[in-house]
């Protein structure tokens, strides 16, 4: 079966595992206190060119994005998510399980609006009934979001405004952050992206690592015991080295986006061979996830001999379907597609 599923399917990359295996026996404290994983901090903060930042790695993305959420917001407060937000479908309700509505707004193409949240915020607060409803006490996207596409800089940077403005906090989830950061349409570097937001996370689990995020606070200011609220929601490994080791691996020697990189580039050689096929695409995404409109009929077919994500419905005799390359996908499972369509 050739798999185009996601981008976590395979393990690790292979100097994850060969470094996993060559400090397998050496002692080590736990909970990240460890000296592999304050290397792996340092080298964070110098690919985000944010010499104070503070650094925590955490088991899974959704585990990250709850716990973030949660230290963040006050207890009358939600987050603003575009309505195809990983937190408002793909995440079980977790963020609404910590006690903070998920406040969905409109989106396009995946992506929140800076104009569309200035009208929500400004609408919010001259509402005379807002006191009797949930605040918005923060902005959530995702980069790149849930539909492959990104934020340009100026997107960013007028989010950044509306934020400023309304005193709440920006929120990047970058669960496959490399991959958008090495698209070939991307106009906006690490360091810029963390100079424009609050608190991100760069993903470990889609881009190489075993398993794993790093949650980073650009200017220092992670909230009070915040590794005590990551303790709470199960995202910390007593066994914190191996979190460590794996992204001290990714950011040495610029692994993590030379890996990211092979995503791109499969990504597009996919997208021109789909071109060639005359296949419809659902919309245009310039990273490593691919969105594609086949017949259903066809579909049962091709699900003998690959595996994909069914995205949605798009007419009666019709579905959306998400193609994914990883930073393991190689020319030869592009070919063999090819083939069998």
């Amino acid at each position: 079966m050739l798999s185009f599923e996601n981008d976590y399917s395979e393990g690790a990359h292979p100097l994850i595992l060969k470094r996993l295996s060559e400090t397998n026996l050496e002692q080590m404290s736990g909970y990240g206190t460890d000296p592999i994983c304050e290397s792996a901090r340092s080298k964070i903060r110098d690919a985000c060119g944010t010499p104070l930042a503070d650094v925590f790695f955490l088991t899974g993305g959704t585990q990250a994005n709850r716990t973030v959420i949660a230290s963040m917001l006050k207890p009358f407060e939600g987050v603003i998510s575009a309505e195809t937000g990983h937190i408002g479908v793909h995440e079980a309700g977790a963020v609404e399980n910590s006690g903070h509505k998920v406040i969905t707004l409109s989106s396009e193409n995946g992506k929140l609006k800076p104009e569309r949240v200035s009208s929500y915020l400004k609408a919010f607060f001259s509402d005379a009934n807002h006191e009797h409803m949930a605040f918005p006490g923060m902005v959530y996207i995702s980069f790149p979001t849930e539909l492959g596409t990104l934020y340009s800089k100026a997107e960013l940077t007028a989010l950044n405004g509306i934020c400023r403005e309304f005193g709440l906090p920006l929120f990047i989830d970058g669960a496959r952050l490399g991959y958008g950061l090495m698209s070939r349409e991307c106009d906006v570097t690490l360091p810029e992206l963390a100079s424009l937001c609050d608190v991100l996370y760069i993903g470990g689990t889609k881009v190489g690592a075993l398993l794993g995020e790093a949650v980073v606070f650009p200017k220092g200011d992670a909230p009070a015991h915040f590794m005590t609220m990551v303790k709470q929601n199960g995202a910390l490994l007593a066994k914190g080295r191996l979190l460590g080791i794996q992204f001290d691996t990714l950011f040495t020697d610029g692994l993590y986006f030379k890996i990211a990189r092979n995503a791109i580039d499969m990504a597009e050689e996919l997208k021109a061979m789909l071109i060639r096929k005359n296949i419809t695409f659902y919309l245009q995404s310039p990273t490593n996830q691919q969105f594609v409109i086949l017949e259903d009929s066809f579909l049962e077919e091709l699900r003998k001999y690959v595996v994909f994500s069914f995205w949605e419905k798009y007419d009666e005799t019709h579905s959306v379907i998400r193609l994914a390359t990883s930073w393991a996908t190689q020319t030869e499972c592009i070919e063999a597609l090819d083939k069998l369509l």
